[in-house]
């Protein structure tokens, strides 16, 4: 396949990591060659590597960059462990929404990193998880809450909350704003604060 005649690296560069992140997140990192990469932003397999070096990279890169972006987007605004809590669940019931397959790899795909890559990104999880540990050790001492283990109990409900990308749907019997309501009230629940 003939290069795509006005193709330029600002365009082409953003085409190749947003065809991998869909291919990646329908198809799973292992099954999607180069090819089929190359194939969907209509350039020959060997322009690939004018982008990134190999597919490995091209996965971290897309988990970097997520991770980063999450955390970026991410402000506790301190105050009220309660309403920290709050605004932490609806901010990654919203982000995770709208992100679904940066999300999807995210948690499906760190299987496939080398392990420099695994621990590159690992440790970026880890300072989101450790945002919302130190909301649920604030609310503890504050005694809004009860948790034995912040560190635990962060893991257990992101992986709740991110479990909303699995079932929801724009249109569904639920819109956004009931979802964040209901992940709220067994947020609330989980922590022990009613």
């Amino acid at each position: 396949m003939a290069r795509t005649q006005g193709s330029r690296a600002e365009i082409t560069g953003p085409l190749v990591r947003q065809a991998a992140r869909r291919l990646f997140a329908r198809h799973g990192y292992a099954a999607v060659s180069m090819r089929q990469i190359a194939a969907a932003v209509g350039v020959q397999a060997g322009a690939l590597y004018a982008y990134t070096p190999d597919k490995q990279a091209l996965l971290a890169d897309l988990l970097r960059d997520h991770m980063e972006l999450l955390l970026a987007a991410w402000e506790d605004e301190g105050g009220d462990p309660l309403a920290r809590l709050e605004r932490f669940v609806r901010f990654h019931i919203g982000y995770s929404l709208d992100h679904p397959d940066e999300v999807f790899l995210s948690y499906m795909e760190l299987r496939n990193l080398t392990p420099d890559n695994h621990a590159a990104i690992a440790a970026l999880r880890g300072r989101y998880e450790t945002a919302l540990a130190d909301i649920l050790r604030a609310g503890a001492e504050a005694g809004v809450m009860r948790v034995a283990d912040a560190r635990l109990a962060a893991m257990a409900l992101i992986a709740m909350l991110t479990g909303v990308t699995n079932w929801f749907r724009e249109g569904g019997r639920l819109d956004r704003a009931a979802v964040a309501d209901h992940y709220w009230t067994l947020a609330r629940g989980a922590v022990g604060a009613g």
